[in-house]
């Protein structure tokens, strides 16, 4: 995967984003947010928004960031949040993996089904981190290998159609907490089949936690 690679990728789903993966993944968008425990006044990070499918699930009166490299998603984000009147929603085209906000101002912070297509996820991890309040959680929602050896096999002989499928289907869980050094305070089968991981962790590196 690579930037281009990306934007190739949700250039092409963009219009029907919302028909293919929007029902399915939307279990794992709602758990994420309601584990979250937002209160009224805080500010939440959502790294690669996309088309703003999670946005109507948050409480009201938090002030929501959502951030996409993808110029359409975020386009069709913009025209949600317009319809639905979303007024503490603020919406930008970002490289998550190089965010222009300061350190430790978000609350919380939150990547949905984004880390196995960011073409650098630890410096993503890191961007999350760095823009996390000390004592904040970090949450994913992300498909990771399988468990059962033929769906890994599977996984792993796609691999090499990453950029074409627009995400990395063989991304291992246990690599991912290792390389990013997380504190996992709470890891949970989402969505159909339980396929998808929503994953809770420390701001703290696991080193320091």
């Amino acid at each position: 995967m690579d930037i281009d690679g990306v934007r190739d990728a949700y250039r092409r789903y963009g219009r029907r984003y919302d028909l293919v993966f929007g029902k399915i993944f939307h279990p794992g968008r709602r758990l994420a947010i309601e584990q979250m425990g937002i209160r009224p006044g805080e500010h939440v990070l959502e790294v690669g928004v996309g088309t703003g499918l999670s946005l109507p699930e948050y409480p009201d009166g938090v002030h929501v960031t959502g951030v996409d490299l993808s110029p359409e998603m975020i386009e069709i984000a913009r025209n949600r949040v317009e319809h639905l009147d979303l007024p503490n929603v603020t919406l930008a085209e970002m490289d998550a993996s190089e965010m222009n906000f300061a350190d430790a101002c978000f609350d919380h912070v939150v990547a949905m089904y984004v880390l196995s297509v960011a073409p650098e996820p630890e410096r993503v991890m890191n961007e999350m981190r760095r823009v996390c309040k000390p004592g904040g959680h970090l949450f994913v929602v992300n498909h990771f290998r399988h468990a059962n050896p033929v769906i890994r096999s599977c996984e792993k002989a796609l691999a090499p159609l990453s950029r074409l499928v627009g995400f990395r289907p063989d991304f291992e869980l246990e690599e991912f907490v290792e390389r990013n050094d997380l504190d996992v305070l709470e890891t949970r089968p989402v969505n159909l089949f339980g396929y998808w991981t929503m994953l809770r962790a420390n701001r703290e590196p696991r080193s320091t936690a």
